[in-house]
């Protein structure tokens, strides 16, 4: 019996390979994002960041909307060394995020594809995970949360 060959044809696909099988940011199962507002002291920031293991926490305005964020590492560095007071509101040290046409505003969402957001990860040091509307702060994600995933999931 002869077996039936099939032609083979060169991936001329151009979208990326799907490494992540499907899955979306909401597959990360990540922790409930924790934001600080602009006015919280530097002293409480770090005392948040190291109570809840975040290296970055999003700063936001009265009206939710994120301003930017807080190294926690690199703020205990500056109290430790003087330069920074522990009342000192953690708007004075955020670093800004950059809104404009040369640095549109990604969206991410719980149902964005993880390749997406490796992508994404690649030029960034994490992602804001909002709502469609962007009005709430739902997690924060990371490359190590990609990385942790592949390794639980076996991709």
């Amino acid at each position: 019996m002869a077996a039936s060959v099939l032609p083979a044809f060169p991936s001329t696909s151009l979208a990326p390979v799907d490494n992540y099988r499907g899955a979306v940011v909401e597959d990360l199962q990540l922790p409930p994002a924790f934001s600080l507002p602009a006015h919280e002291s530097i002293s409480r920031a770090i005392e948040h960041g190291y109570e809840r293991d975040f290296s970055h926490i999003p700063v936001l305005d009265k009206h939710r909307k994120p301003l930017g964020y807080v190294d926690v590492a690199a703020l205990k560095a500056k109290w430790q060394a003087g330069a920074a007071n522990p009342n000192d509101s953690v708007m004075k040290y955020m670093s800004k995020f950059k809104r404009n046409a040369s640095h549109p505003y990604s969206l991410i969402t719980p149902d964005t594809p993880l390749a997406e957001l490796a992508e994404f990860l690649r030029h960034n040091i994490f992602a804001l995970v909002t709502d469609y509307e962007r009005k709430f702060v739902l997690a924060v994600a990371t490359s190590q949360d990609v990385d942790n995933f592949v390794t639980r999931r076996g991709t």
